[in-house]
């Protein structure tokens, strides 16, 4: 039975004897979805005019924010590799590998095998890529030729991760293979924002930026909604490796609850790894501030602390003792955190500063030490300054900002 916002106002406002009374009645009454649906605002409206939209990447959070857009009205097409995910999708409404329960909005028309042509692009407001960090210089290799680079769609990435070999933030890899351009106003979301709770229509909010104000702005315009909630700002380098850094960190945090620590030490890990994670951006020429916001604390915490985050996951899952080639081989979708760990250790190495959380992942991962030892090592090192930040910054930034033309 729908009980509606203001008769459960009305029901908590009277006087009650006993509150374990108050809240056993009001639990009787109403299931936890009814609460929900009570205090959020329904049905979603446009905030936006309609726009075409062309989502690259079927996984977790393609298909979420595919259909979040179509829920708010947008004319979506959403491109997947694999042919089942597209049948079903048309079919049925919904993807057979991810978020399976979910019946998908119908605004939602799904392309693919092969990758979208010309004439799809030509006709988009609107391109957003989620698909790995990994895969991502290959496919724009692809469709940069398709691209008009004096009027072309809004480009939105929602990736997380450091390229494998260049240890390349994604703002580079869109500057090497479509142009100065069109990485100034590519426009990144970032944030703690499960794609399974987004689907529940549970409020979310995320940072939406990139150099130019006014792409930010458009692309917080296009998500925005009561439940799904943008921030803009200036900062997509900080934004970006905030996004990456933060899934190293949340092995870690999975790692220390698989060999049984409990709160003071993922307390300790989340604390710490921010120190860590606004140490590499300072030095690399970041914001500091960035990685107080959204992007930064606010995803991290998520990440560190919840189960459902595939990163938290593998770390569990190497602290009971199992061996990475296992977890990956099982885990049914990608943990960027794995990759993540390789590009940042050459970042480390390329701006001489110490991370000693994030190395020791990267050693447990690819060079095989015992993560028993590696936690003993760590609780050893000597007291050190809580805050540390480092007095040479700057250095891949300000190249990178040569690259785009912003120096």
């Amino acid at each position: 039975m729908f009980v509606r916002s203001s008769r459960i106002i009305s029901f908590f406002s009277k006087p009650a004897r006993n509150s374990f009374r108050v809240r056993s009645t009001f639990y009787t009454i109403c299931s936890y979805s009814t609460v929900r649906r009570a205090f959020m605002p329904s049905p979603t409206r446009p905030m936006s005019e309609p726009s075409k939209v062309l989502v690259f990447g079927a996984g977790n959070f393609g298909s979420c924010l595919a259909d979040h857009l179509g829920d708010s009205d947008h004319d979506v097409y959403l491109w997947s590799r694999q042919e089942e995910v597209v049948e079903s999708l048309n079919k049925t409404h919904r993807n057979p590998i991810y978020l399976k329960d979910h019946h998908f909005s119908t605004n939602i028309t799904a392309v693919g095998p092969e990758l979208p042509g010309e004439t799809l692009i030509n006709e988009m407001d609107v391109l957003l890529f989620a698909i790995p960090t990994q895969f991502l210089r290959e496919n724009l290799e692809k469709l940069r030729l398709y691209l008009n680079k004096e009027k072309h769609p809004l480009l939105i990435f929602v990736n997380k991760g450091i390229e494998i070999g260049t240890h390349a933030l994604t703002l580079e890899i869109i500057a090497d293979t479509c142009g100065a351009g069109i990485a100034k106003a590519a426009t990144f979301i970032s944030g703690p924002s499960f794609a399974k709770e987004i689907v529940q229509r549970q409020p979310t909010s995320v940072s939406v930026t990139s150099f130019t104000d006014s792409e930010a702005q458009r692309a917080a315009i296009l998500f925005h909604q009561p439940h799904f909630r943008c921030y803009t700002g200036s900062d997509p380098i900080g934004t970006e490796l905030a996004g990456a850094l933060k899934n190293v960190y949340a092995i870690a945090a999975g790692a220390a609850d698989g060999l049984g620590f409990e709160n003071n030490t993922r307390a300790m890990i989340i604390t710490r790894g921010l120190a860590e994670m606004t140490r590499i951006g300072t030095a690399y020429g970041a914001d500091p501030l960035t990685f107080l916001g959204l992007a930064g604390v606010g995803d991290l915490f998520m990440s560190c602390s919840s189960p459902t985050s595939r990163n938290y996951s593998v770390g569990f899952r190497l602290g009971k003792g199992e061996s990475l080639d296992s977890i990956i081989n099982n885990l049914g979708s990608v943990a960027e955190g794995v990759t993540t760990a390789k590009g940042v250790k050459m970042i480390l190495d390329e701006l001489g500063i110490k991370a000693r959380i994030a190395t020791t992942i990267y050693e447990v991962l690819y060079e095989g030490k015992d993560i028993q030892t590696a936690v003993r090592e760590l609780l050893e090192l000597p007291s050190s300054k809580e805050i540390d930040l480092p007095s040479a910054t700057g250095g891949p930034a300000k190249q990178l900002m040569k690259k785009l033309g912003l120096d």
